[in-house]
């Protein structure tokens, strides 16, 4: 797969990023990531490319100014902290785009907006016309209401994603963590694991390798919740990159067509049927 020519067919990107990218190991919300984060989509949108932010952090934030050592379990208490933290976090990044000249939206969405045909024809007709005014798009899930979202039970940020690249019709999803991509074998136990630089389809290797993947440490998701929004992407036959968020310049480095983190993508026979299983490649 040439990676140059698959980002240069990208005009519309869903990038999600993790709390574990946003957050220091005392919860507090990492300002200089934050900051570099806010430059690299500005870059990609002076490269004339529509840009979608779907942000976890809310409840790291929160816990962090209501001084909780650990992600409490109580749902009112999960709740508290999102209503204290999302604020926190809209604040910043309203700083920091503004600093790039960039103004931002914040749109709070909640899982049971996929019963309505209403309600999806009117989160996407906002979201296009942010868009069509260069505002930058923040959404998160609603956490300080949806008890059932906030929990992790049934729903993440990983699966909000999927949901904006069906809205917006997106190019492609990329996947910001803490990890620098996905592994033959799992890298914590294994420690000659190789990162995989490609990946056609997910096999049923790869679903092995993960399935004992809990949700990571201090966010709701894991690599099991990331393959299954990365599948659903690759239905659609559409691209999608897992890379470290924490590395400098990830984004552009993408972008520009270099091999970092690891890249799903269906090849042009593969796309006609989406169902079809491909092992994966190093």
């Amino acid at each position: 797969m040439d990676r140059k020519e698959i980002m240069k067919k990208v005009s519309r990107v869903v990038i999600k990023v993790g709390t574990n990218v946003l957050t220091e190991p005392d919860h507090r919300l990492d300002i200089s990531i934050m900051e570099h984060l806010g430059e690299q989509l500005c870059w990609l949108m002076e490269k004339k490319k529509k840009v979608v932010l779907v942000t976890s952090g809310a409840i790291g934030a929160g816990m962090h100014i209501l001084g909780w050592k650990r992600r409490p379990r109580q749902i009112e208490k999960l709740q508290a902290a999102a209503s204290v933290g999302q604020s926190r976090l809209m604040r910043f990044y309203e700083r920091i785009f503004r600093e790039e000249g960039r103004n931002v939206g914040q749109m709070l969405l909640t899982r049971d907006i996929c019963d309505s045909p209403i309600r999806m024809a009117s989160a996407r007709l906002t979201l296009e016309t942010l868009l069509q005014y260069g505002i930058v798009p923040i959404i998160n899930e609603n956490d300080a209401i949806a008890d059932e979202e906030i929990s992790g039970k049934f729903s993440d940020n990983d699966s909000l994603s999927v949901l904006v690249v069906k809205l917006l019709n997106a190019d492609m999803l990329l996947l910001l963590s803490n990890v620098d991509g996905f592994y033959c074998t799992d890298p914590r136990t294994d420690r000659s694991a190789r990162l995989l630089c490609e990946v056609r389809t997910i096999s049923s290797e790869l679903k092995k390798t993960v399935c004992k993947a809990g949700p990571s440490e201090g966010g709701t998701g894991g690599m099991s919740t990331k393959l299954s929004a990365i599948e659903e992407v690759l239905e659609m036959g559409k691209p999608c990159v897992l890379a470290n968020g924490k590395r400098p310049w990830v984004i552009r480095e993408i972008f520009n067509g270099k091999k970092v983190g690891t890249l799903f993508s269906l090849d042009k026979e593969e796309k006609k049927n989406p169902s079809k299983k491909v092992s994966c490649r190093k």
